[in-house]
């Protein structure tokens, strides 16, 4: 794995941060705390997405970037927080994960 898809996983895996830090301030007493974790997130993504598409295209850096963000997230809902589970959100997460390694691999 090249440097610039080091800092495109390490951007993605901030980018779940911010929906989880935005979930935990709503559901425990350390509100401000969690909105900071949040914006430090958000702001980390970017950063690290920035870096990542100096060598990977931005369509492919964004979709990725936004691909395993989501399907993370998905994944910490159903997981966390006990979020609803059935064969179409499945199916539609794989779709997701299948789309990010192909463009992974696509060049």
């Amino acid at each position: 794995m090249t440097l610039a898809w080091t800092y495109l996983l390490i951007a993605a895996v901030l980018e779940m941060g911010w929906p989880l830090g935005f979930k935990l301030s709503q559901t425990t007493s350390y509100r401000i705390f969690f909105i900071i974790v949040a914006a430090l997130c958000m702001a980390l993504s970017g950063f690290f997405l920035w870096l990542a598409q100096r060598d990977i295209p931005i369509g492919t850096a964004y979709a990725v970037w936004t691909g395993i963000g989501a399907a993370g997230t998905f994944l910490i809902g159903i997981i966390v927080f006990s979020d609803a589970v059935n064969m179409l959100r499945v199916l539609s997460f794989f779709l997701i994960v299948t789309g990010v390694i192909g463009l992974r691999f696509s060049g």
